[in-house]
């Protein structure tokens, strides 16, 4: 039976309406950890908390520990351009992890891990393409990732300047990071809480909606994988 781990950073309320009591569920080095039995694979639903150390030991532990073979993450997001706008949900084709920066040291430029040659992490084309094929108008984008929650619209213009980037997010980079080194194929599906206007009181308006939206197309995806 196919093993799927998904990480959940806060939006842990959409999952339990989504997918109702687990069958089973424990505190596992501090993380919450639910297990569901569903037709043809196991989901593993970790509530990792936020940010990127929590995210990268989350996704670290599913391999290392419950075997999963695929990683799947979806959350809520802030929005970087106009085109981005509230409850627009979106695959992330890359990340940058921009909150990396050993540029004055280590002679990379920000958000360039060394022994690199881009600041971008690729998340899975495999999957990618097989969410497409079932969502086409799903937009592909590129996702900001840092430990910071950003609510100032300069600033969230200015990460969209430096890095090409779409959306911004506490999670992704080390998701991603750690599935990749790990070899396990990662899909990253987002909603956009708040605009590129908005700040925190706009994500607290909408978070909920946005993560129900979110959590129902991944589910979608995995069962149709």
């Amino acid at each position: 039976m196919k093993r799927i781990g998904m990480i959940v950073a806060v939006e842990i309320n959409a999952v339990l309406n989504k997918y109702g009591t687990p069958q089973e569920e424990l505190l596992h080095k501090g993380m919450r950890l639910m297990v569901y039995n569903a037709d043809g694979y196991q989901l593993y639903v970790l509530n990792c908390g936020i940010g990127e150390i929590a995210a990268a030991a989350g996704t670290q532990m599913l391999i290392s520990e419950f075997g999963v073979e695929m990683i799947v993450n979806f959350g809520v997001v802030g929005g970087l351009t106009e085109e981005m706008a509230l409850a627009k949900t979106c695959i992330v084709e890359k990340v940058v992890h921009y909150g990396f920066d050993g540029s004055q040291g280590l002679h990379y430029p920000q958000g360039q891990y060394p022994g690199t040659d881009s600041v971008y992490f690729e998340a899975s084309k495999e999957l990618i393409a097989h969410a497409k094929s079932m969502y086409p108008h799903l937009k592909s984008v590129v996702c900001a990732s840092a430990d910071k929650f950003v609510a100032d619209p300069d600033e969230k213009r200015s990460i969209h300047s430096q890095f090409s980037a779409d959306i911004c997010e506490m999670e992704a980079a080390g998701i991603l990071i750690t599935a990749n080194r790990n070899g396990i194929p990662c899909l990253l599906i987002k909603t956009v809480s708040d605009s590129v206007e908005g700040g925190a009181e706009e994500f607290a308006l909408q978070v909920e909606r946005s993560a129900e939206i979110c959590v129902e197309i991944a589910d979608n995806i995995i069962k149709g994988f």
